[in-house]
């Protein structure tokens, strides 16, 4: 997560404990409408000191020709990885005043990122110095309440050119092996579950009262009550989703929010050692 404010010093020092134990670093832009640091400048920090980014770009606050410099400027940077977001709307954030742009969604911004890909320029035909190279990918929910709904979206990413998922955070193994035998599966598409970090029950009480689609289970909270060590119990959940849900999909999308460096603790507890490259 960028900061809220101009010191990337902390965030750094978060990913930098990440080295060796993830393949990349994911990087938000301005998750739950709250401000923090551009996601593109996280970015090339990261990229700088050895650090593969995914860089996040959402629509909520750009119109189409501030996303398309955003694009062109992140593969000048040398980021290759891109992962398209309507964004969280404004009412969720700390700023409801605030004016969305929304001219883009995530699918339109896809379409964007593939015609870029085929070197194609929106007004003049073709872009001056030919076709860009991003891996775009998008988001999807498994346990969404609609799964017609939850197809048509992605069948229509799909279409636009993802070419991998970050789903929301899993608490439903099941409604995973859905998602992965009847959609991405058949589609070849690699899935990174989502696998979040709890710190404790007050903690997922929040998550499941601010976080749009977010259903922790009660039986997870008990666990997290009764635990004498909170905290190492929620590394423990966190370890057991990690290991069901590699057997699963492709790999996991770990989010630990503001306690990045329990990171390599979880991977440890699975048994997960990060391939050499």
């Amino acid at each position: 997560m960028p900061p809220r404010g101009g010191d990337p010093s902390h965030t750094l020092a978060m990913a930098e404990c990440l080295r060796g134990f993830v393949h990349a670093v994911n990087v938000t832009d301005g998750s739950r409408a709250v401000m923090r640091m551009s996601s593109l400048a996280v970015c090339k920090l990261l990229l700088d000191v050895g650090l593969e980014p995914v860089l996040q770009i959402a629509c909520r606050d750009r119109n189409r020709i501030a996303l398309q410099a955003d694009i062109l400027g992140a593969h000048a940077l040398g980021i290759r990885n891109v992962l398209c977001l309507t964004g969280d709307p404004v009412r969720a954030g700390d700023q409801v005043d605030a004016r969305p742009v929304n001219e883009f969604e995530s699918v339109k911004l896809l379409r964007q990122i593939s015609a870029f890909n085929r070197g194609e320029d929106p007004v003049d035909g073709v872009l001056a110095d030919g076709a860009i190279d991003l891996f775009a990918g998008c988001a999807a929910d498994p346990e969404s309440s609609s799964w017609s709904g939850l197809q048509r979206r992605f069948i229509r990413k799909y279409e636009a050119g993802a070419r991998f998922v970050q789903t929301q955070m899993v608490m439903n193994a099941k409604a995973l092996e859905r998602f992965q035998n009847e959609l991405a599966g058949p589609m070849q598409i690699p899935v990174l579950a989502g696998v979040f970090l709890l710190k404790s029950a007050r903690n997922a009480h929040f998550i499941n009262r601010v976080v749009p689609g977010a259903c922790i289970p009660d039986s997870l909270i008990a666990r997290l009550e009764s635990a004498s060590n909170p905290a190492m119990e929620g590394v423990a959940i966190a370890a057991e989703q990690l290991q069901r849900y590699l057997g699963i999909v492709q790999g996991v999308h770990l989010m630990a929010i503001k306690a990045e460096q329990r990171i390599p603790l979880i991977l440890q507890q699975a048994g997960i050692s990060l391939p050499q490259m």
